[in-house]
């Protein structure tokens, strides 16, 4: 068993599998670059590198296959192999200490990546002057938001993540009378009022706007000026049977109402939400420009942060790379709009935002010792060859003897 498992980690260390990984890295990267014109920035990162396995969908079917390696398996693969490496071809030893400081460097660097992949979260945040707000709206994620809002002073938000929608398998509501049904999801759609198609078929929504307009699948969009409108028709069920249905679209913002078992509910399909533990408000948006030019100088928030427990209140100042640290998010100026009267943060959430830094750390140490160790032996051999009465290299060094006559 040892025997074994000795040469597995022979094979797992092998060079040649490490140059075999390294050209697989390339070529996604090349294949992924190529791509991107078709699925912009975001998509590609997602389906080429944080994932096992790329999938790729023939052209006039409905099948995917899988034909290439992902980024996290390409990845976890270096990691297993450079770690298989360092351990049997390295011993622990101070000449050795750099080696394995500059490993461990490109170790944790692997790990930095898959941990911003899966844990890291981007959002915005958008204020008007004077509005204030304790949530961001996720850059990606999309939710069905359902709100009791039988209560003038209290709501209670029940929220389904878009993926749940695309099963269509019922779904129940902790707390709720209702369960939600999806009937239809589209990824991306447009509309049109049915007045001005009267040959549509029925809709199928009861309740709702969805009466009154056409929905028509689209092919989802990938420019990065331009947003999918992801649509589903979903039914609510109360205790006493079905109440009816609804559509709910990212492309209309205004809440949907109805009424069942003596409850008023509100539905939106929206950007999913990020809540904090405080608030911010903006005071003050500042677009200032150099004097006599339309050439921007300066994008500036002025907010006010308070803490929900009132431990904290104070004005932060958010302007280019000068963003706001708290609560483990970051806040970035990142846009404006609506004359200069609304301000647009971008929000980031990042457990593993010091790995790069301590990894490029370790790796920049245990090359300066790799190579300073290094440089020592040189000038020691160099001096005692100095010290021997030959330099080395020079035309008066002794020859070594050829053994032989002519």
């Amino acid at each position: 068993m040892r025997a074994l498992l000795r040469s597995l980690v022979e094979h797992l260390a092998s060079l040649r599998l490490t140059i075999v990984l390294l050209v697989l890295a390339i070529v996604l990267v090349v294949i992924a670059t190529l791509d991107q014109v078709h699925l912009g920035i975001w998509a590609v990162q997602a389906k080429y590198f944080r994932s096992f396995v790329v999938v790729q969908q023939l052209p006039g079917t409905g099948v995917s296959i899988p034909f290439f390696p992902g980024g996290y398996l390409v990845g976890g693969l270096l990691l297993i192999n450079l770690l298989c490496a360092q351990f049997l071809r390295f011993r622990l030893s101070w000449r050795n200490v750099g080696l394995h400081l500059t490993h461990f460097g490109i170790a944790l660097l692997l790990v930095g990546e898959l941990v911003t992949g899966l844990l890291s979260v981007e959002s915005h945040l958008t204020l008007d002057t004077g509005e204030t707000r304790n949530y961001a709206e996720a850059a990606f994620q999309r939710e069905l938001a359902i709100t009791d809002i039988t209560d003038p002073v209290f709501d209670q938000v029940w929220s389904v993540p878009l993926s749940r929608l695309e099963r269509r398998e019922p779904i129940a509501l902790p707390g709720c009378p209702l369960t939600i049904l999806p009937i239809q999801f589209f990824p991306n759609a447009n509309f049109f009022m049915r007045r001005d198609a009267p040959n549509a078929p029925a809709s199928p929504a009861t309740l709702g706007f969805g009466q009154q307009v056409v929905v028509q699948p689209a092919a989802p969009t990938y420019r990065p000026n331009e947003e999918n409108a992801p649509t589903a028709f979903v039914e609510f069920r109360g205790p006493d049977g079905p109440v009816g249905t609804m559509l709910a679209t990212l492309a209309i913002a205004q809440p949907q109402t109805f009424t069942a078992a003596g409850r008023t509910y509100a539905v939106a399909l929206r950007r999913t939400r990020i809540y904090f533990d405080f608030s911010l408000s903006l005071l003050e948006f500042r677009h200032d420009k150099y004097p006599g030019t339309e050439i921007p100088r300066n994008f500036s928030s002025r907010v006010r942060l308070r803490s929900s427990d009132a431990s904290e209140d104070r004005e932060v100042r958010i302007f280019m790379n000068n963003p706001l640290r708290h609560g483990g998010y970051t806040f970035y100026q990142s846009g404006f709009k609506n004359d200069d009267r609304t301000t647009i943060l971008q929000v980031v959430r990042n457990p593993g935002w010091l790995i790069p830094y301590l990894a490029c750390v370790l790796s920049g140490l245990g090359l300066l010792y790799h190579f300073a160790l290094s440089l020592f032996a040189f000038i020691k051999r160099d001096r005692a060859a100095v010290a021997g009465g030959t330099v080395p290299g020079s035309p008066t060094s002794p020859r070594p003897a050829t053994g032989g006559a002519r």
